[in-house]
């Protein structure tokens, strides 16, 4: 009543409307479990992450991750292959110059771009995967890399007059060494990026360099 005079524009025995929820549609609601999913896996872990966590941080009951993704596996495996294909394009995207030590920086800043950018992705691939149908693992990740940089090496390997059949061994050995590199790098990020990026392209490049055609053993084991 505003001075004697009843408010007939809100009457006295209607409740306040509540704000109506915007219903996500199932690519939406597919997108934040993945976006959650991300995030727990790469915190706690596979193992100590359940449904129950994931569905109650979307909002939502356990039978719509279920829907979505058959359970917390189908979810585990979606992220894990989302962020292998994210880092193998980065990888690959970089690959554009013509000099194979301007080629070699590209691939080690790509590796810790990817890390700097996507550490929870990150996070998650270097565990082992406790998923045996999982789509892939950090292992198989590298060797898919290692494939991109083969040619590279290959035909550095053909000029300089070496076996570029050895050129997959060396892919291997020097892909290898920048994801481990760069798995240490994720928690200590010193040096800086760049930094790193130099040191590991100055043994990398300078060990191709001084590359032996035909490597003999120095010690008493030959086999």
């Amino acid at each position: 009543m505003i001075d004697g005079v009843a408010d007939s524009s809100t009457p006295s025995n209607e409740k306040p409307r509540r704000a109506r929820r915007t219903r996500m549609t199932g690519a939406e609601r597919r997108a934040q479990l993945l976006e959650i999913g991300r995030t727990l896996f790469a915190a706690k872990g596979f193992e100590a992450t359940s449904v129950e966590e994931i569905a109650a941080k979307a909002g939502v009951s356990k039978p719509v991750v279920y829907e979505h993704f058959g359970g917390k596996e189908g979810l585990y495996a979606v992220v894990v292959d989302r962020e292998m294909r994210r880092l193998l394009d980065m990888v690959t995207s970089s690959l554009t110059a013509g000099h194979p030590r301007e080629l070699c920086e590209q691939a080690a800043f790509a590796l810790l771009d990817y890390i700097e950018e996507y550490t929870d992705g990150f996070r998650i691939l270097v565990r082992d995967s406790p998923i045996p149908q999982s789509t892939g693992s950090f292992a198989s990740l590298i060797s898919d890399i290692a494939t991109q940089v083969e040619d590279i090496l290959g035909r550095e390997f053909k000029n300089r007059g070496f076996d570029p059949k050895l050129a997959p061994l060396y892919a291997q050995a020097l892909v290898g060494m920048v994801a481990l590199t760069g798995q240490w790098w994720l928690d200590v990020r010193r040096p800086k990026k760049a930094e790193v990026a130099a040191h590991l392209v100055n043994l990398a490049w300078h060990g191709l360099d001084g590359l032996a055609a035909k490597p003999r053993l120095i010690g008493h084991r030959k086999a």
